[in-house]
């Protein structure tokens, strides 16, 4: 008996690794939710929104690599789309899942709930298009290819895909036999040579080299390559905002974050005076280039990213990084050249009975990290003070720079810690970002999780206060929460919590957090004004930061 189009998906995700699938059900969905749910090799993980869903997958694929999300059609896959689009953006490979209405039903034009009541019912895919690297509408008869065809786009591209299935398709037998095989993008040989070449001798020629290590290292799976090439050449290496831990931040060579004319003086005076600049999978976004007064000399930059090369003003398609890495390792010359000393945020500043100020706070969690743990910092006030904390051996810091959607990281913090449930999973987040996806909590509990929370409460969205004409506009405003009650509410009765206002409490509710042998929730009050370094030079930076680009 032949396999049906389900039968196949399922198969097809089993072998690239997807047993996860991250969703809400619905009854056009039913097909795929009983699928997952009757498959002893995969597992439903229900969320409380779709929006978190999308959430949860993009922090389950970043540890993973992969992952999957499935919703029903119109008011589902329409409530994910931010979090798929924001997956889109920072290269994460998702697949989407979408249960649809029947051939027949979409033949027939009639009028069925979740659709705009004018009979199409391919307007929601149409929608999605911007935001996935490949996207099918599943049948019997096209099923094996599509299939493979999206499967090969999310891994080459490191995008997410939408795959929407019609109810009347799911339990259709394939017909007879089909090869389908879509090739993977591979280097010109020709033009993978004169690259090397060309970045070898730039190198050589140049009086000093840095590498600017980028998240595509770690989106890539290419860790490995690009710590062997700086093992080989001796070459120092800086991170930017969004790459935060692409490399082990332990590394010999490694200089600190570059952020610009913002932040970390010693480290922009080398980068940007070094003669050879070797970006490896950066961007050249607001954020990571400190509100864009980073300024290197384009001639002076190499930039080897997921599918090309620029040297200078040259663009050389056709390369693959994995490629350009593997012959830059043995290409490039033994150049050791030392740098400045990548260094944390020092000691924590204040007495026992001080309330808590980020001169406090931002230290004392550099001090709280472990190796091999898993940060995940909430966009705002929060990652701003955290991006410049030195990591421990292993420890990886995640966070959603470009996209920057407050409310990611609190359901993406759910994700990580189903991917990794061995490593600890530590939360940072605002309270304003919190309110908006806060009942993820639950689900650490559902699954046996036990992270780590800190809720740092400053009366309101600081980053915003820090950046509009009025900083007490009302529309910074929150609703005041009783925050520690939160964990209770959603059935995590077990949970260590509390409420710190002073040093000296902090301080005993960290010691509890390392002890306790539960989820733990840490509510850390803060004046509404007192705000990270780099969060502070941002508000003074808005010229730069929304300034027209000329």
């Amino acid at each position: 008996m032949s396999q049906t189009v389900i039968e196949l998906l399922m198969t097809r995700l089993k072998q690239i690794g997807v047993t996860d699938v991250f969703g809400v059900p619905g009854d056009f969905s039913f097909a795929l939710n009983d699928a997952i749910d009757n498959d002893p090799d995969m597992r439903w993980i229900g969320c409380t929104n779709e929006l978190n869903a999308a959430y949860a997958a993009d922090g389950y694929a970043r540890i993973k690599g992969r992952s999957a999300l499935c919703t029903t059609y119109g008011v589902g896959e329409l409530s994910a789309l931010c979090g798929v689009a924001g997956s889109y953006t920072e290269h994460l490979p998702i697949f989407h899942l979408v249960g649809m209405p029947s051939i027949s039903t979409q033949r027939s034009r009639r009028i069925v709930h979740h659709t705009l009541g004018d009979g199409q019912f391919d307007a929601y895919a149409a929608m999605t298009k911007p935001v996935v690297c490949a996207s099918a509408i599943l049948t019997a008869e096209n099923a094996a290819c599509q299939i493979e065809r999206c499967i090969e786009a999310a891994g080459s591209r490191n995008r997410p895909v939408y795959m929407a299935l019609p109810q009347d398709q799911a339990d259709k037998p394939l017909p007879g036999e089909y090869v389908c095989a879509p090739e993977a993008p591979q280097s010109d040989p020709a033009t993978l040579a004169a690259v090397i070449e060309a970045i070898a001798e730039k190198v050589a020629a140049a009086g000093s080299t840095v590498v600017l290590a980028g998240y595509l290292i770690a989106r890539l799976g290419l860790r490995g390559a690009a710590r062997e090439l700086l093992g080989r050449t001796g070459l120092p290496f800086a991170t930017m905002f969004m790459d935060k831990t692409a490399l082990d931040e332990t590394l010999p060579g490694y200089v600190g974050l570059y952020d610009g004319r913002i932040m970390n003086p010693e480290v922009r005076d080398f980068v940007e005076g070094c003669e050879c600049v070797l970006n490896l999978g950066a961007i050249w976004s607001d954020f990571n280039t400190g509100a864009f007064t980073a300024h290197i000399d384009p001639s002076r930059m190499i930039a080897v990213m997921q599918h090309e090369v620029r040297i200078g003003h040259a663009v050389f398609a056709n390369v693959e990084m994995r490629d350009v890495l593997a012959g830059l390792a043995t290409a490039l010359p033994h150049k050791p050249m030392a740098g400045p000393r990548a260094k944390g945020l020092g000691q924590p500043k204040g007495g026992p009975d001080d309330p808590i100020t980020p001169d406090y706070l931002y230290p004392r969690w550099e001090q709280f990290l472990r190796p091999g743990d898993a940060v995940i910092a909430e966009t705002g006030t929060v990652s701003m003070g955290l991006g410049f904390a030195l990591m421990p051996e292993g420890a990886e810091f995640f966070n959603q720079t470009l996209w920057g959607a407050i409310g990611w990281a609190t359901p993406a913090a759910f994700g990580a810690a189903l991917a990794a449930p061995e490593r600890r999973t530590i939360l940072f987040t605002g309270e304003g970002a919190h309110q908006m996806t806060v009942q993820e909590l639950g689900q650490f509990g559902l699954h046996g999780l036990k992270p780590i929370v800190f809720c740092l409460n400053n009366d309101g969205y600081l980053i915003e206060r820090l950046l509009c004409k009025n900083p007490m506009s009302a529309y910074n405003d929150l609703a005041p929460w009783n925050y520690t009650q939160l964990p209770a509410a959603f059935g995590l009765t077990d949970w260590y919590c509390a409420k710190v206002t002073t040093n000296a409490a902090l301080e005993q509710a960290l010691a509890r957090a390392e002890t306790c042998g539960t989820g733990t929730y840490i509510e850390v009050v803060m004046d509404r004004m007192a705000a990270s370094p780099l969060a502070q030079k941002l508000g003074e930076s808005i010229k730069t930061l929304y300034a027209s680009a000329t």
